[in-house]
This record gives C-alpha cells, structure tokens and sequence, in this order.
C-alpha cells in the first residue's frame, strides 16, 4: 500500500513539473511573440510616415502614383512576411509546450501498460 502511495505521489509531481514547464514555455513564447508584434508595429510605423512624407512631397500626379504603387507593394510584402513569421512562432511555441507533456503522457501510458 505504500508503495502504491509513493508511485502515486512520484506520478503528481511529475504532472505538476510537466505543468509548470509547459506555463513557462508558453510565457517565453508568448513574449516573443509579443516582442515581434511590437517591432513590426514601430517599423510599420516609420514606413508609413516615411510614406506620407513623400506623397507630400510628389511634385506630378505620376510621382505620386509611383509612390503609393512602391508603398503599397512594400506593405503587402512586409506584411506577408510578419504573417509568415508569426506562423512560425506560435507553432514554434506548440511544439515547444507540449513537450513535456509528451513526456508525462509517454510515462503514463508505459506504467499503465506495465504489468503488475
């Protein structure tokens, strides 16, 4: 009977670190998350008044055109590449987390399937 105790106490705080990995693996990537989200906005705001600086300063209807094709094209560029990183973060951020508890569940089911 105690061992049974033990086993069971071994296996609670083996859940509780698998836990407490995943929550400090989740607030590392959600930092770095948030970190990238913040350079994006402030680049995306130098761009945008770098922007508006030169359609104000367009001395044709062409230039202007020009300008707002090159901002536009660079935008969405810029964009699709923030996307795409953040993509790569947060599946980052799940494989990350969920390791441990990969491992917890590996050892559960290798004592449930232990004979007795």
């Amino acid at each position: 009977m105690t061992n049974n105790f033990e086993e069971f106490q071994k296996f609670g705080k083996e859940q509780l670190d698998a836990t407490t990995a995943v929550a400090a693996s989740l607030a590392k990537g959600f930092q770095t998350i948030a970190a990238e989200a913040t350079d994006y906005s402030k680049k995306t705001l130098e761009s945008n008044s770098a922007y508006v600086e030169k359609i104000i300063g367009a001395k044709s209807l062409d230039n202007a055109i020009q300008i707002q094709s090159e901002y536009a094209k660079t935008a969405y560029e810029g964009f699709v590449a923030q996307a795409t990183k953040i993509g790569e973060l947060y599946t980052s951020l799940a494989k990350e987390a969920f390791k441990p508890l990969e491992s917890a569940m590996a050892k559960v089911q290798a004592a449930a399937s232990t004979p007795k």
